[in-house]
């Protein structure tokens, strides 16, 4: 992994965070999204090429959800993993903030540093992570 895919992990960790979690929410419910056909339509000729079987529709739907939840989760573990390698205070406030899902420009208001400072600050996080991680001592 690179610097700048864990700086885009640290960015949408919280948006990853809510997804998974209305995804588990969402895949607790059990669906039913098929339509029951009666009268004349019931006998009617399904069209071709097409999964007639509801059921098998919804594993498959939901199997992708898994999917995603899987890659979403194993992005959030690592971010969680190496959290405790951010040890200088400025640092570790800017991480927490971005974790929050707040934006450069708040975070630079809230601390009172340019954009520009914030970024950088940003990408250092995320090349010290990377860094620990090569050196094998986490990840």
């Amino acid at each position: 992994m690179t610097e700048k895919q864990v700086e885009k992990w640290i960015r949408d960790y919280h948006w990853m965070m809510n997804t998974v979690k209305m995804l588990y929410e969402g895949l607790e419910d059990a669906g039913g999204g098929g339509v029951a056909q009666y009268g004349d339509e019931a006998g009617m000729p399904k069209a071709q090429g097409l999964t007639g079987d509801v059921v098998l529709s919804e594993v498959i739907r939901r199997g992708k959800h898994w999917e995603r939840i899987a890659e979403y989760e194993k992005k959030i573990h690592f971010i969680q993993k190496n959290i405790h390698v951010i040890t200088e205070e400025r640092e570790t406030e800017i991480l927490h903030w971005l974790l929050e899902g707040k934006s450069y420009a708040w975070i630079s208001r809230h601390m009172g540093l340019s954009q520009t400072h914030t970024k950088r600050i940003c990408s250092s996080i995320a090349e010290q992570i990377v860094r620990n991680v090569r050196n094998g001592r986490c990840g």
